[in-house]
Formats: structure tokens, C-alpha cells, sequence
């Protein structure tokens, strides 16, 4: 759930943590009153610095995403305001959208080949109601 994180990306692990919980909140995956792992815990099963998740956990203290009590754990706020969910999913996929074209420019697709693959797979999607899978 949390392991979708880009190390390889300019945005900070961070910041991609802060964005994925919101997410996460924001599409009903983590529910009001949900636990979620200590920073210990989330920093070992993402292999990340201790103080990464510490910085992402206080920003959505701070945002009134989460609620960290001592000795009690971190639980999911109540619900978000639709408006602001939707925002917030908006801009989640503008993110990845964007971390995606950088990286085919990187490679040295065209747009018109980004474009007309994207046009290919969504089509797929549309008929048959569920997204492609990567294949690995």
C-alpha cells in the first residue's frame, strides 16, 4: 500500500509519502480511525531513514490528515471535504503523469508516440474495464 515510492524521482521520498497517504485518504483506502504503522516500522519495510518518515508523518500531523499520539500510535483524521479529496487526487495524477512523461522524454519517445500508446491502452481500458498491467 505504501510501497509505491520513486527513488530514482526529483521529488523528495518524503514528499511522495506525504502525497501517497493523502491519496490513500482521499480514495477510501485508509478509513478514519485507521492505524497506521509506527515510523520505525514504515521506515524498515521501505528501507528508508527513520527521520523521512518522521518529516512525512508530522506534515500530515500538521495538515490534520493524521493524528500521532504518544505512546498510542498514528490513526487517520476524519474524512476529507470532497472538494479537497478531489483536489488532491487531481493533483496525485497530474504528479504521476508528469514523473511519467519526464521519463519517456528521457529515453527519447516523441510525444506522438507517447500519445498515440496512451490513446491504444486507454481504449483497451475503456472496453474492458480494467487498466493494463505492467508486465514485468
Amino acid at each position: 500500500m505504501f510501497t509505491e515510492l520513486d527513488f530514482r524521482s526529483h521529488i523528495p521520498i518524503y514528499t511522495q509519502m506525504v502525497d501517497r497517504i493523502k491519496h490513500l485518504v482521499a480514495s477510501g483506502v485508509l478509513e478514519p480511525g485507521d492505524q497506521l504503522p509506527t515510523v520505525r516500522q514504515m521506515a524498515a519495510e521501505l528501507r528508508v531513514n527513520f527521520n523521512t518518515i518522521a518529516r512525512a508523518y508530522r506534515i500530515l500531523d500538521e495538515e490534520g490528515v493524521i493524528s500521532t499520539q504518544q505512546g498510542r500510535g498514528t490513526y487517520v483524521l476524519e474524512p476529507m471535504p470532497p472538494e479537497r479529496a478531489s483536489r488532491i487526487r487531481s493533483a496525485a495524477l497530474e504528479g504521476m503523469t508528469k514523473s511519467f512523461l519526464e521519463h519517456a522524454h528521457q529515453v527519447g519517445f516523441k510525444p506522438e508516440e507517447v500519445s498515440m500508446l496512451l490513446d491504444e491502452l486507454i481504449a483497451s481500458w475503456r472496453e474492458t474495464g480494467e487498466p493494463p498491467m505492467a508486465v514485468d
